[in-house]
C-alpha cells in the first residue's frame, strides 16, 4: 500500500491537495520552484488564499506530515507516487502550453533513471486528450530507460472549485483515473481507497484520452451553461419587467438543467475555464473540426463586458469624466485569485472613457495590483471605495457586500447609482437612487 505521496506544484490545485492527504496521515513531500513560495510554505504561510487552507497547512505541518523541498531527487527519494500539478498556460493561438510539464516530467524521468523502484506518476494538470499516452509517455521513457511495467502512469483530473477546493477534495462527485495500464490504476484506486475509505466516491476507470477528454467536456460545458444564462440576460434587458434571475430558478428546477451555474452576469473567468474553453476550440481546429458551440459560447461570454459598459453608460448619461468604484477584483468570491478576472476586464475596459476608478476587494487588492498598477486606486473599506463616486458597480459578488443597501450609497457617494452585476441585490431596495443590473428588463 502506498503511503508515501509527492505533489509537484503548490498552487491553487496542487497545495490543497497537499495538506488533504497529510491530512489524511499519508506522508506527502511537496516540491515547488519558486523558492519565495518555498520560504513561505517552510514559515507556516500560505501563498495563496483558499477556504481552511491555512488553518490545515499549519496542522498538518506541526504533525509532521508535510514536508516543504525545491528537490526533486528528495523528492522522488522519499515518495512512491506522485501527483504532477504544474500550471498548462494558454499560447498565443489558444493551444496548451505543455513547457512547465515538460520540465517536470525530463527531471522526474532523469532522478528515476537513477532509483531502482516502481513509481506511479499521476498527472494531474489539464492537458489536451492523446498527451499523457503520446507525451509523458514518451518522455518518462527516454529520460528513465525505464518500461511501462517498472513505472506506473495514470492522468487524473481534478475538478475543485476555487475558494472551496478543500471541501472538493474532501466531498468529490466522482473521481477520473485515466490509466495507461491496469497496474497503474489498480495502485491509484487503492491510494484513493485509503484516502476516503468507505463509502467510496464513484469511481471511473478508463484510458487515458477518455479521462483527459472528460476534463475538458466538463469545462466545456459548465462555460456553456453560463453564456447560455447570460444569452438569456441580453434578450431580458429589452423586455420589460423582464428579470433573469426569475427565468433561472424556474428553468433550474428541471432536474435535467439544475440551477449551478445559471448566474447571469460579466462572463466566465479564473484560470481554467479561458484556457481550457479556448485550448479545446483549437484542439477541434487540429482535428480538422469547426467546434461552433464553443465559438458561440467565447463569442457571447465577451460579449457581456460590452453589455455591462453600455448598461453602466445609460445609467449615468455616459462615462466620460465619472468617477467609478467597483467593488470585487477576484474573478470570484472565496479566492485571492485575478486571472482571467472578469472584474480585471471590465476595469481595463473603463479606463478607456477616461474615468477615475477606485476598486475594493476583501482578498485580491495584493495580486490585482500587480495586473492594474497604479492605473486605479485601492481601497481598505467599502466606504472609502464609495466615497465621492458617480457610480458603483458590484463585479464579484463577495458575502461581504451584501449589507450594502441605498442608505449607504446616499451617504458615501456624490451621486448615488449601482450597477448589479452579479444580481446580488434586490431592486425593489434600491428605488431611491440610480440602479441597474444585468438580466434585469425596464421597469414598467
Amino acid at each position: 500500500m502506498v503511503n508515501r505521496i509527492s505533489i509537484v506544484g503548490l498552487g491553487h490545485v496542487g497545495l490543497p491537495l497537499a495538506c488533504a492527504f497529510a491530512f489524511k496521515s499519508f506522508r506527502v513531500i511537496g516540491l515547488d520552484t519558486d523558492l519565495e513560495k518555498i520560504k513561505l510554505l517552510k514559515e507556516g504561510e500560505a501563498p495563496i488564499y483558499e477556504e481552511g487552507l491555512q488553518e490545515l497547512l499549519k496542522r498538518v505541518l506541526e504533525k509532521g506530515c508535510l514536508k516543504i523541498t525545491s528537490s526533486y531527487r528528495e523528492m522522488i527519494e522519499e515518495s512512491d507516487a506522485c501527483f504532477v500539478c504544474v500550471g498548462t498556460p494558454s499560447n498565443p493561438d489558444g493551444s496548451v502550453n505543455l513547457k512547465y510539464i515538460k520540465e517536470a516530467i525530463e527531471i522526474i524521468g532523469e532522478c528515476l533513471r537513477r532509483i531502482d523502484k516502481y513509481f506511479l506518476l499521476i498527472i494531474r494538470s489539464t492537458i489536451p486528450p492523446g498527451t499523457t499516452s503520446n507525451v509523458i509517455k514518451e518522455i518518462i521513457e527516454e529520460r528513465s530507460g525505464k518500461r511501462l511495467g517498472q513505472y506506473g502512469l495514470c492522468f487524473n483530473p481534478e475538478f475543485l472549485r476555487e475558494g472551496k477546493a478543500l471541501h472538493d477534495i474532501f466531498n468529490p462527485d466522482r473521481i477520473i483515473i485515466g490509466a495507461v495500464d491496469e497496474k497503474s490504476g489498480k495502485i491509484l484506486l487503492d491510494i484513493y481507497k485509503k484516502f476516503y475509505g468507505e463509502p467510496m466516491p464513484p469511481v471511473i476507470v478508463t484510458n487515458p484520452i477518455n479521462a483527459e477528454l472528460i476534463k475538458y467536456a466538463n469545462n466545456v460545458f459548465l462555460a456553456t451553461k453560463i453564456s447560455f444564462i447570460n444569452m438569456i440576460s441580453q434578450l431580458c434587458q429589452h423586455l420589460p419587467n423582464a428579470d433573469v434571475k426569475v427565468v433561472a430558478e424556474g428553468i433550474g428546477m428541471d432536474k435535467r438543467i439544475g440551477r449551478e451555474f445559471l448566474n447571469a452576469g460579466l462572463g466566465w473567468g479564473g484560470s481554467c475555464f479561458p484556457k481550457d474553453v479556448k485550448a479545446f476550440l483549437k484542439f477541434g481546429v487540429e482535428m480538422g473540426l469547426r467546434l461552433k458551440l464553443v465559438e458561440s459560447i467565447i463569442e457571447i461570454n465577451e460579449s457581456q463586458i460590452e453589455n455591462a459598459i453600455k448598461l453602466a453608460e445609460d445609467l449615468v448619461g455616459g462615462l466620460n469624466g465619472k468617477r467609478i468604484s467597483i467593488l470585487g477584483l477576484a474573478f470570484k468570491p472565496g479566492t485571492d485569485d485575478v486571472r482571467e478576472s472578469r472584474a480585471i476586464r471590465l476595469i481595463e475596459e473603463l479606463l478607456k472613457y477616461n474615468v477615475r476608478i477606485k476598486v475594493h476587494d476583501p482578498k485580491a487588492i495584493q495580486k490585482a495590483k500587480k495586473v492594474l498598477g497604479d492605473k486605479v486606486s485601492y481601497c481598505k473599506t467599502v466606504e472609502e471605495c464609495l466615497t465621492d463616486s458617480d457610480l458603483c458597480i458590484l463585479a464579484t459578488e463577495w458575502p461581504e457586500y451584501k449589507e450594502l443597501n441605498q442608505e449607504i450609497l446616499k451617504k458615501y457617494m456624490r451621486k448615488p447609482a449601482l450597477l448589479d452585476c452579479r444580481r446580488l441585490y434586490n431592486p425593489e431596495e434600491f428605488k431611491e437612487i440610480k440602479f441597474a443590473a444585468i438580466g434585469l428588463g425596464p421597469r414598467k
